[in-house]
């Protein structure tokens, strides 16, 4: 899900002897958009919320590294 991440530009020196990354991007956690928990929200078994790290599937966002595919993409 592309809105969980961000992008920002960072001040770039001329005096910097290595090459700028002039995009950077970070990851938001899904709650942050989520103003409250509502009731009856879909839950995973207990085995899948150990392995995902949430009971609900609302919040599970998982990580991918900058060079690692994320889930959708071809």
């Amino acid at each position: 899900m592309s809105q969980f991440y961000k992008q920002y530009h960072p001040f770039i020196s001329p005096n910097d002897p290595c090459p700028p990354i002039k995009t950077k991007e970070y990851s938001t956690p899904p709650n942050l958009y989520m103003g409250f928990q509502p009731p009856h929200l879909p839950q995973f078994s207990p085995m899948e919320a150990l392995r995902a790290g949430t009971l609900w599937k609302a919040f599970y966002d998982p990580y991918y590294g900058p060079h690692e595919k994320k889930e959708g993409d071809t």
